[in-house]
């Protein structure tokens, strides 16, 4: 099965087999647990062409986890608004905030046009401070202890940090056959703090003929707004480990415990799987970058994407 037919057949399953579910949101899902794809990296990157997918928005939310980084101000200074809801809601919540009443913005403003239009004049100054204010960064840009403090600063009870993607790159360059090639970011002590508890919580590495394999395990995936970006994503990371290790590239393996299909997204995936996927495209690497550490959007280049247009949906927060 190729790379997108294997992503259609998990829409296909989850309409047809799974269960209904209440959840966090509110929102209703249909649900399954416990399921697994399989991508071929060498057949092309696995971004989805029966939808556009923005490959500038995934990129920059890697290397943004690349650097370490847990404030949204990084992401709005490259166009990416993916994380905004959930710095935005800590905001609206604190008691520095002045503004109209915006609870249960997320529901209300797809279906209130007034109250829409203050949620979206609110979000615009928020996204303005952020970009404009260290002082306001700092209290209300920051998402707690998320993907990329745990993968670069996990903190040990001894008060030390452990750079656990340095360690890995490390320890595949050195030991390739090790079987403890594994970046965690669940980290229970910290899940408290995190605006969002990680979805994509653990990856592991693993080397055979001289290619690069990835296996994520993800706990919890949104399958048409969070499953493409997430696959896109570890994709890359692994392109970029491999380019780094002087190693090709192998399969990239996604594992999802609760796999959920929004109740007010059924619409949106009938649209989808009514297409036909085209072929996929291919990733440039700049050859003169030879650290996942240098990267930056510039030295990331896909070329042959030709998609299908977007299929905007709401996101559930």
């Amino acid at each position: 099965m190729s790379s997108e037919n294997s992503y259609l057949q998990l829409l296909r399953d989850v309409l047809g087999k799974g269960v209904r579910k209440e959840d966090r949101t509110g929102t209703g899902t249909i649900s399954t647990f416990g399921y697994q794809m399989r991508f071929p990296l060498e057949e092309g990157f696995p971004l989805l062409t029966t939808k556009r997918v923005p490959f500038k928005l995934v990129a920059s939310e890697l290397l943004w986890f690349i650097k370490g980084d847990t404030n949204i101000r990084y992401l709005l200074q490259h166009g990416n608004n993916i994380w905004n809801e959930w710095a935005f809601k800590r905001w609206i919540e604190s008691d520095e905030y002045m503004g109209p009443d915006m609870c249960d913005f997320g529901l209300r403003s797809q279906k209130d046009a007034s109250f829409a239009a203050a949620y979206e004049k609110q979000m615009t100054l928020f996204k303005e401070r952020v970009l404009q204010d260290d002082a306001f960064a700092a209290r209300f840009g920051e998402l707690g202890d998320v993907y990329g403090k745990q993968w670069r600063a996990w903190k040990t009870t001894q008060g030390e940090t452990i750079d656990q993607l340095k360690d890995v790159i490390h320890a595949i360059k050195t030991n390739p056959d090790s079987r403890r090639l594994i970046v965690s970011a669940w980290n229970p002590e910290d899940v408290p703090t995190m605006a969002l508890p990680p979805c994509h919580t653990m990856f592991q590495f693993y080397v055979a003929n001289g290619k690069l394999s990835c296996q994520l395990y993800q706990r919890s995936g949104d399958i048409f707004l969070g499953i493409p970006f997430n696959i896109a994503s570890y994709a890359l990371l692994t392109h970029l480990v491999a380019h780094e290790c002087g190693l090709g590239v192998g399969d990239f393996v996604h594992t999802i415990g609760d796999a959920h299909i929004y109740s007010n997204h059924i619409d949106q995936i009938e649209i989808q799987l009514s297409r036909e996927p085209k072929g996929l495209p291919q990733l440039k690497l700049n050859p003169d970058k030879r650290s996942v550490f240098e990267f930056e959007l510039s030295d990331l280049t896909l070329e042959g994407y030709a998609p299908h247009p977007t299929i905007k949906a709401p996101v559930a927060v």
